[in-house]
């Protein structure tokens, strides 16, 4: 007698759910529809396009999340439909998954993918790579002629992408990408976790979960900040629960996707004490060498530290202060474009350790939500100084700003597409104008909540106000 009456009520169930989420499904199904066509319906140079469907996405997702922020299960899934709608499309922002699937060939033949350039390799007869012309062609002259950037356990997570991709280009970015959905539903978990432990409110985590910039330039794009976030969360939730000493293997890890954790590890000196933070540090370096050590040779820091250096002395892409200072130099002062861009590259990194420096001795780190509002304006003076900022390199900010009472990230990750118009054109150009308006609403409203806020005291001088 049961069981027609809850075969019955299922319909009843779905009307109601309907009724209850009318707006919130229609929205989700509209984003669907945008993502749809984002993933498999739009060249890189198509720039209003591709804004279009951004600020269509951005508004959407804002709205899910006024709507449903307490339905965790329901905005769980749609963030995962978003993801999956990407799962059998080429990424079409972003060439450098090909570089990715070149090295992981190398690794899954035992072979070592920091001695030699791609342009050297593709001259050999004997070449084990799977689709190498292809690749090769695909990942373009600048990634060709130097040698791999990528961390140890990201070459691996290549290498798995290669074996499993069955020879395939879409079949390794398939799996590349599961990895990456994987990732992001890993920081969705631990994610929420720590804001609880935080006492902060958990619906946050969508801020991340949802935004677009996210969805597209790591599930659409296939850029790996997502997997570094997932071991790195995971380890500040170690340390949020007191088992500091396990928080340095996923720390440890997270570096050895992206190397970008590196600048924080002098804020743990005051977290844990020095006896602590010792034993922290130690595990990190023995982990990290473990993972380093099937790939080292004699040449392997000359190789790894010139590509790197690009970066900071070479690139130019969607930068802040360098762009004002370059305006006024060149046309004030009759500096040369590429001088100042070697000389600025080398002022950078200077820069960035006195302020890692300040924010280890004179910040009230001992607790955590201090701590990850330290490694918040560590990493966003590290960008804004920067001479090179692309799109995925806010991922990082937009996730730790959701423990902190800033929101000037997000604000960033809405206007940094407007640096993709310099794809738009055949010979690539940035647009000043568009990358004028993107920081001053970037500096705008960072420079709103420091006033609001009162700025950096409360990580200086307050230590009862923060949780």
């Amino acid at each position: 007698m049961q069981q027609p009456n809850s075969q019955a009520s299922m319909p009843n169930q779905i009307i109601t759910y309907w009724k209850l989420h009318k707006v919130p499904i229609i929205l989700a199904l509209l984003s669907l529809v945008f993502y749809y066509t984002f993933a498999h319906h739009l060249v890189r140079s198509d720039f209003m396009k591709l804004l279009m469907l951004f600020a269509a996405l951005f508004f959407l997702s804002f709205k899910l999340i006024q709507f449903e922020k307490w339905n965790f299960k329901f905005l769980l899934a749609v963030g995962i439909l978003f993801r999956l709608i990407f799962l059998w499309a080429e990424p079409n922002l972003s060439q450098d998954f090909y570089r990715f699937i070149w090295d992981g060939e190398l690794v899954s033949h035992m072979l070592n993918p920091y001695l030699e350039v791609p342009d050297t390799l593709i001259g050999q007869k004997d070449l084990v790579i799977a689709n190498a012309q292809e690749l090769h062609q695909g990942m373009g002259g600048l990634s060709a002629r130097h040698f791999s950037n990528y961390p140890p356990l990201n070459q691996l997570i290549f290498a798995l992408a290669a074996l499993l991709g069955g020879k395939s280009i879409l079949g390794s970015v398939m799996v590349m990408r599961s990895v990456i959905i994987l990732s992001d539903i890993g920081i969705f978990y631990f994610g929420r976790k720590l804001l609880k432990n935080l006492n902060r409110s958990p619906h946050l985590i969508f801020w991340y979960f949802l935004n677009p910039l996210i969805i597209i330039e790591l599930t659409g794009n296939l850029h790996f900040e997502g997997v570094m976030l997932f071991f790195f969360v995971w380890a500040l939730y170690l340390l949020s629960i007191g088992k500091w000493l396990w928080a340095a293997i996923p720390y440890a890890f997270s570096i050895s996707v992206k190397l970008v954790p590196l600048l924080f590890l002098p804020l743990f000196l005051k977290h844990l004490g020095l006896k602590k933070s010792i034993s922290f540090y130690g595990l990190i370096a023995l982990t990290t060498l473990i993972l380093l050590a099937p790939f080292y040779t004699s040449e392997f820091f000359a190789h790894y530290s010139d590509s790197v250096g690009l970066w900071f002395s070479n690139f130019e892409f969607n930068a802040g202060l360098y762009n004002g200072i370059k305006l006024v130099a060149v046309n004030f002062f009759d500096a040369k474009a590429w001088e100042l861009v070697k000389i600025y590259g080398k002022i950078t990194p200077l820069a960035i350790i006195a302020i890692a420096l300040l924010f280890t001795f004179l910040a009230n780190n001992q607790k955590l939500q201090v701590l990850i509002t330290s490694m918040l304006w560590i990493l966003g003076c590290y960008y804004l100084l920067s001479t090179t900022v692309h799109p995925w390199y806010l991922v990082f900010l937009v996730f730790l700003v959701i423990f902190t009472e800033y929101r000037f990230a997000l604000v960033w990750s809405a206007m940094a597409i407007l640096s993709y118009f310099a794809y738009s054109k055949t010979q690539f150009k940035e647009n000043l104008w568009l990358l004028a308006i993107e920081y001053f609403a970037v500096y705008g409203f960072l420079a709103y909540e420091i006033f609001k806020l009162n700025g950096i005291k409360q990580i200086f001088h307050k230590n009862s106000s923060v949780n």
